[in-house]
């Protein structure tokens, strides 16, 4: 079962993920990603894609040419969850 975290918490988790920022007015973190190119930025959303469905945790994102950006949430518990931290993560390793 996934748990919905508390503010607390996300502020914590927040400070353990570069660049990625609570979005205003909604239970979600946000990331602006740039690469030096569309098929950087399309590759880069390809690899995340196949480690998103391993997960069964899939972002909402936004690609125009060189640049990706993703808002993460648990629809489940119309919020944040360890998860989405998760992805935060291997998406900034990917």
């Amino acid at each position: 079962m996934v748990e919905k975290l508390t503010g607390t918490q996300i502020e914590t988790l927040l400070r353990n993920v570069d660049g990625w920022a609570k979005v205003k007015d909604r239970e979600a973190i946000y990331k602006h990603f740039q690469f030096p190119d569309f098929v950087s930025a399309f590759s880069w959303m390809t690899r995340v894609a196949m480690v998103a469905e391993k997960m069964d945790h899939h972002p909402e994102w936004f690609n125009v040419y060189d640049r990706v950006e993703v808002t993460l949430a648990t629809h489940e518990v119309e919020g944040l969850s360890q998860r989405d931290f998760e992805l935060a993560r291997l998406m900034d390793a990917a």
